[in-house]
């Protein structure tokens, strides 16, 4: 399961269901770009510091951007931007799940409804 930025925040503002969601969750995955989406939202030193320790306390793994999720991620952007719209941190993400075979947890599906084989699992907040 790769967890998508959205239920993290849910998650951090204190949302039940994100709550109950991510404790089924193990190991908790995320991509590079969810962390950077994550500390790019904090408002403070103490915020980014909060939310570093909160993922330790899970031992979430941030998966690496590789070549192969670049490579695979420029053809996501090819296919889709024009078309549906795809941005950047969503091509990266929907990359990272489809290299590592992974479900991608969001609660915006129709960010990555077009691509093609990517497992999705909605989260409704």
């Amino acid at each position: 399961m790769l967890i998508d930025s959205d239920v993290l925040i849910w998650f951090t503002r204190g949302h039940a269901g994100a709550k109950a969601r991510l404790m089924q969750i193990n190991p908790w995955r995320i991509s590079t770009i969810t962390y950077l989406e994550l500390a790019q939202g904090c408002r403070s030193m103490d915020e980014l510091r909060r939310t570093k320790r909160g993922l330790a306390v899970q031992q979430t793994q941030i998966l690496p951007l590789t070549p192969t999720i670049s490579e695979r991620a420029m053809a996501l952007v090819d296919a889709h931007a024009l078309t549906d719209g795809l941005q950047l941190a969503d091509a990266l993400i929907a990359a990272t799940a489809l290299v590592h075979d992974l479900t991608l947890v969001t609660g915006n599906t129709r960010h990555f409804a077009a691509v093609e084989a990517l497992k999705i699992e909605r989260f409704d907040p």
